[in-house]
């Protein structure tokens, strides 16, 4: 009886021993389609002790969520979208992590003729000229924010029927794109990791205006007192560090790297 006392006691106290910590950081949607996140979060584990319990949505509800206090942190991609949550308490800062670029994709036959253009928004305004059929994530990410950004600078108000908002992620607007032969615009990193790209092509690539910077923002815990802000420091530590660039740069779809560390140290 002793024994199996003794027994039950070690059972009990084993899965306490090495315990990690748990935080909620939301998360873009092509920050796990890319495969990016199933390569860091193990190696987070490993050298914090924190498991990141990962809420992967666009970059507005991302900051929704942060604004009420539901996440310990976010990494997102819409520089001005995180200004104005700083500015208004909700995050105690903004800190570049890396950055890749979008692209235009569609049909191989690019009806279009988008891979003659001339800049991003000319590429949008072929499409539009030519009402061949575009899906849009119309989801208030930040991949949304910025098709919305080359629709303005192509003066371009786009609707009717060519015209498709999917109110979806990343990797749900790519097969609603090759199942209807359309033009989208994703990062690169979900491209590459997108297994259904039969068809399928990059039409545009290469414009400055298409580059896509990646930021973490610590949560405010002034503003939500039961925001773990302590764990969301240490993980911006992380993040940060050496570690994290060569597990960023190292990190290949295809042979291709597709994220690029630029985090910079505090003054």
């Amino acid at each position: 009886m002793i024994r199996i006392l003794a027994a039950l006691a070690v059972a009990l106290v084993l899965p306490t021993l090495g315990h990690a910590e748990t935080m909620r950081m939301a998360a873009t949607t092509s920050f796990q389609n890319s495969g990016l996140a199933e390569t860091l979060l193990p190696e987070i584990e490993i050298d914090t002790g924190i498991e990141v319990e990962l809420v992967v949505v666009g970059t507005g509800q991302a900051l929704r969520l942060g604004e009420a206090g539901d996440v310990d942190a976010v990494l997102v991609h819409s520089r001005p979208d995180e200004e104005a949550f700083v500015e208004a308490g909700h995050a105690t800062h903004r800190r570049e992590i890396m950055y890749n670029d979008f692209i235009i994709v569609g049909p191989e036959e690019d009806p279009a003729s988008v891979q003659g253009s001339a800049s991003a928004a000319d590429a949008m305004a072929r499409i539009a000229e030519t009402e061949a059929p575009f899906v849009s994530r119309g989801d208030d990410s930040g991949t949304h924010k910025a098709e919305l950004a080359l629709w303005n600078a192509a003066g371009v108000e786009p609707e009717g029927g060519w015209y498709r908002p999917v109110g979806a992620g990343m990797g749900a607007a790519l097969n609603t794109a090759a199942g209807m032969g359309a033009y989208v615009l994703s990062d690169r990193a979900s491209w590459l990791n997108f297994g259904n790209q039969e068809g399928m092509a990059v039409d545009y690539e290469g414009d400055p205006a298409m580059f896509n910077q990646y930021a973490y923002l610590p949560v405010n815990p002034q503003a939500h007192p039961s925001v773990k802000g302590d764990l969301a420091a240490q993980l911006e530590d992380w993040l940060v560090s050496e570690r994290a660039r060569t597990l960023i740069d190292s990190y290949r779809i295809m042979g291709e790297q597709v994220f690029f560390f630029n985090a910079e140290e505090e003054n």
